[in-house]
């Protein structure tokens, strides 16, 4: 965390772009940077953020540098490597990034390389492109000198197979398969936490008022080959307009990209939403899309605004996110549908 002189010089670079936000006024005012991202074991991504964000780094380079500490994290198995394969025991991955400037990169159903955030970052940067897919996006990644890697782990593939056992695909399988039985040992030997969620979608607001995001994903678990959620889609998965905020999006991506979710979430606070009311209406789409159905959809939202505030909402239950800035660093549960 920040000492006491860094602080100060902090909140003094906020203050200009705290007194023009069309919000000014009207909701609490930040003191600082802030990052928050999908699901309270990110808190280890945050502190890679908050790591830049703290010394006057910009919001791009700490949400790029967060996402990758569970893209490396082999217990993380919604993430890059260890991630859960699709049904034919491949580990394809798929990312986005997105600038204050509107600029955004992305790579989807990837194989191979250990980090695609770096990847969709090139994306942006240096083609004149927004997406590249599978082969395509693997064969630009060798040429900027990635290497090629096995990303199945040997406990990722003691899950796959024994989902074979059966090979029913439910995109809530992951709790199934993880249920404790009478007096049976634990199935696998990691703790719940790091296993019943996915994606990690991120988020932040950096001294000079500028906001970034960024979104990271294996998928679902056990999908069709080549399908694509809603992770690495601008506008879906993540979205950010530095006029107004940021959002990002987790859970049953087909969902998400039927409302055009993070955009529908930025466009509320827009018109005047706060975070949280913005990310409800999302869900309330969703919800509406559902009906009867709507329970067994989970789908998270979190969201910040140029002014710091942040907020969440879920489908379901259980849906938190981690937080982080001047004055805390911890996980937050969010309201829910449901």
């Amino acid at each position: 965390m920040l000492n006491r002189r860094t602080f100060i010089q902090l909140t003094g670079l906020t203050s200009a772009f705290i007194s023009t936000s069309s919000f000014a006024g009207r909701t609490t005012q930040s003191k600082g940077p802030i990052v928050i991202s999908t699901w309270g074991p990110n808190l280890k991504a945050n502190k890679a953020a908050w790591a830049i964000l703290s010394k006057g780094g910009t919001a791009l380079d700490a949400v790029e540098a967060g996402v990758m500490i569970p893209e490396a994290d082999p217990a993380d198995i919604s993430v890059g490597y260890g991630g859960l394969p699709d049904r034919d025991g491949k580990v394809t991955l798929d990312a986005c990034i997105m600038d204050e400037k509107g600029n955004c990169g992305a790579v989807m159903a990837m194989e191979h390389i250990m980090h695609p955030i770096r990847v969709a970052r090139l994306v942006m940067e240096q083609t004149p492109h927004v997406q590249l897919v599978g082969e395509g996006a693997l064969q630009f990644a060798l040429s900027k000198g990635f290497k090629k890697e096995n990303l199945l782990t040997p406990e990722s593939e003691k899950i796959w197979r024994d989902w074979l056992k059966t090979s029913k695909y439910d995109p809530m399988i992951i709790p199934k398969l993880l249920e404790k039985k009478n007096n049976e040992p634990e199935p696998y030997p990691w703790p719940v936490a790091l296993l019943n969620h996915d994606t990690i979608g991120m988020v932040a607001l950096d001294v000079k008022g500028n906001v970034s995001g960024a979104c990271t994903t294996s998928g679902m678990a056990f999908k069709m080959h080549g399908r694509v959620g809603d992770s690495p889609i601008i506008g879906a998965g993540l979205f950010v307009d530095n006029e107004v905020g940021a959002a990002s999006a987790t859970g049953v991506g087909e969902e998400v990209v039927k409302i055009c979710g993070a955009h529908t979430v930025v466009e509320m606070m827009r018109h005047g939403a706060s975070p949280e009311d913005a990310c409800k209406e999302a869900v309330r789409r969703i919800v509406k899309n559902n009906g009867a159905k709507a329970k067994d959809v989970q789908v998270g939202f979190l969201a910040i605004n140029k002014q710091g505030e942040y907020g969440g909402y879920s489908v379901m239950k259980n849906f938190n996110m981690a937080v982080t800035n001047i004055e805390m660093e911890k996980e937050m549960d969010t309201k829910s549908w449901f």
